[in-house]
């Protein structure tokens, strides 16, 4: 059997956006999202993160790969990727038929593309394959020393892109001669009479292994060019790429909802959560709020089931009390810390918080959602928590959802089928 090495370089540093390779989308970090479709490749025999963060080597190992720890020499901005990948091979020990260079700053690459570049080389009689995606665009060159200079145009000050000084939010400040490279100025032919051009997506790379060894290079023979769906290129160097993707991951990420032999607690927000995030207020003063009765349902049945159900609040109110012990579970209200008191409950009742499901619905859920295993957003949730969650709710925030919620892990019937396995 063919052996086909995939590896994800992945350091610790990066200036554009500190600890990149870290940043959750779609509630998991980029590394383990690579590693995740890496897996999932049917090609693919061995998947290896290429590292010198013990923090990227934790979530990577969690994510199934294997870690080869990289030396310092290879760890600097200036070091290459070919140079990691090399390490990689030979630190691995292992006789590689081909391997792969496969880029966790790529968000959505799916197995299928890297599937798709490793055939090339394996079955297709390629020696180097990359993923492209169509391109119709009319570039320009702006020739040097005139480069462009950048003004803000109010996009909430970020921090400028490693891709030239501006980013997105910022223009030109002025403009510049130009020179057309991909077409004749005085000639503007239709799309479909344009010969076809692709754009490399810098997401997946296969070679063969022997020939790589001695060039040190991902191009050399002749290089097929696997082309993916350009609705899913992107590539995050900035903190406006990071933001894009999140937004665009309840879009372009399958839903996979948790199993039940995935979870042993299930810890529930309040407000919005539970509730539509309305508050009635009586001429006393008093505040009043509307629950759904099949969450109540819905918990009671994740109890029968052996889970542990906490709500986990930050408003001090006598209200978000008084519905848990309706429902028969314990509460904690009042914290300015939820996730701090997210982590000393795990710690008590013995739970590992990668086997805690947290429902949401704001910004300050945020903490919460990026300490336990299951993030899930209610549907009505805030657009930044929806994008940060590894599922989200059909059913609003006090509209069912926690018993929509109980449903994924019991079925529809909110009766479990079977006991999980240990």
């Amino acid at each position: 059997m063919a052996v086909v090495l995939a590896v994800i370089p992945a350091r610790g540093g990066s200036k554009g956006v500190p600890a990149k390779n870290l940043a959750p989308v779609g509630g998991m970090p980029l590394v383990a999202r690579a590693v995740r479709e890496c897996l999932a490749a049917r090609l693919v025999t061995d998947v290896v993160v290429s590292t010198d963060d013990p923090a990227v080597a934790a979530a990577a190992r969690a994510a199934g790969a294997e870690i080869v720890h990289r030396p310092a020499e290879l760890s600097g901005d200036e070091a290459s990727s070919e140079g990691a990948v090399v390490h990689a091979m030979e630190a691995y020990g292992s006789d590689v038929d081909v391997v792969l260079l496969v880029q966790c700053t790529s968000p959505f690459l799916t197995a299928t593309d890297i599937d798709g570049v490793a055939a090339a080389v394996l079955h297709d009689g390629a020696d180097t394959a990359l993923t492209v995606a169509p391109f119709h665009g009319f570039v320009w060159r702006v020739p040097p020393p005139a480069r462009p200079a950048f003004e803000d145009r109010g996009s909430g000050g970020g921090a400028p892109g490693r891709r030239g000084e501006g980013g997105a939010g910022e223009r030109p400040a002025a403009g510049v001669p130009g020179t057309g490279v991909n077409h004749d100025v005085s000639f503007r032919p239709r799309r479909q009479d344009r010969t076809p051009e692709f754009l490399e997506t810098g997401a997946a790379y296969a070679m063969r292994a022997d020939r790589f060894r001695t060039t040190r290079h991902r191009f050399f023979g002749r290089t097929d060019l696997v082309v993916t769906d350009p609705s899913r290129v992107l590539e995050i160097d900035d903190p406006h790429d990071l933001e894009r993707a999140r937004a665009l991951a309840p879009l372009l990420d399958p839903q996979t909802l948790p199993a039940r032999d995935a979870v042993d607690a299930v810890v529930l927000d309040f407000d919005g959560t539970q509730t539509d995030d309305r508050v009635l207020i009586d001429a006393d003063g008093r505040e009043l709020v509307a629950v759904h009765r099949g969450d109540g349902l819905g918990v009671a049945a994740l109890r029968r089931a052996g889970l542990a159900v906490l709500v986990l609040s930050s408003e001090t109110n006598p209200v978000v009390a008084a519905r848990a012990r309706k429902l028969g579970v314990p509460v904690i209200h009042g914290s300015e810390r939820k996730d701090a008191a997210l982590k000393q409950w795990c710690a008590e009742q013995g739970v590992d918080p990668d086997r805690v499901l947290y429902a949401g619905n704001d910004v300050n859920d945020l903490p919460c959602m990026a300490l336990a295993g299951w993030p899930v957003a209610v549907a009505d949730a805030h657009p930044v928590v929806r994008a940060a969650a590894r599922a989200v709710t059909v059913a609003r925030g006090g509209r069912g959802a926690v018993r929509e919620i109980a449903a994924w892990l019991l079925g529809p019937s909110l009766q479990q089928s079977s006991p999980p396995q240990p």
